[in-house]
C-alpha cells in the first residue's frame, strides 16, 4: 500500500509564543487598525445616511410641488365661482380677495395637520427607543 505523500503541516498550539513583530510592523498594523475603525464608524454609517437623505429629500420635493398645484388649483377653481367674481366689476368686485384668503387658509391648515403628523411621530419614536 502506497504512503500519502502530502507534506505535514505544522500547526502550532495556542500557547506557542509569536515571532516578535519590529516597532515599523506595529506601527503600520496600528495605522491600518485606526484607518478601519474610522471607515467603520465614520464613512459606511454616512454612506447609508446619503440614501436615506436623497430619499428625503426627493419625497419632499415631490409632496411640495403636489401641494403647491393643488392649492393653485384651488385657488384658481374658487375664481371661478361667480359670487367671488363679479364679470361686471372692475378688478373682480368686492369679494374677489376671498379665494386668496381661503387658499391661504387651507394650506395653513396642510401645514398645521403635516406639523402634528410629524410631532407625534418623533415623539413615539423617542419614547420607545
Amino acid at each position: 500500500m502506497a504512503q500519502p505523500t502530502s507534506k505535514p503541516t505544522s500547526l502550532k498550539p495556542p500557547w506557542a509564543k509569536e515571532e516578535a513583530k519590529s516597532p515599523q510592523q506595529l506601527a503600520g498594523e496600528f495605522k491600518d487598525l485606526v484607518v478601519d475603525y474610522a471607515k467603520q464608524e465614520t464613512v459606511d454609517p454616512l454612506k447609508t445616511l446619503g440614501k436615506y437623505l436623497g430619499f428625503g429629500l426627493s419625497g419632499s420635493i415631490l409632496v411640495g410641488s403636489g401641494l403647491t398645484i393643488m392649492l393653485l388649483g384651488l385657488l384658481r377653481a374658487l375664481e371661478t365661482i361667480d359670487f367671488f367674481n363679479e364679470p361686471g366689476q372692475e378688478n373682480g368686485g368686492t369679494w374677489s380677495w376671498l379665494p386668496y384668503l381661503i387658499t391661504i387658509v387651507a394650506a395653513l391648515v396642510i401645514v398645521g395637520i403635516m406639523a402634528v403628523v410629524i410631532k407625534n411621530k418623533t415623539s413615539t419614536r423617542r419614547t420607545t427607543t
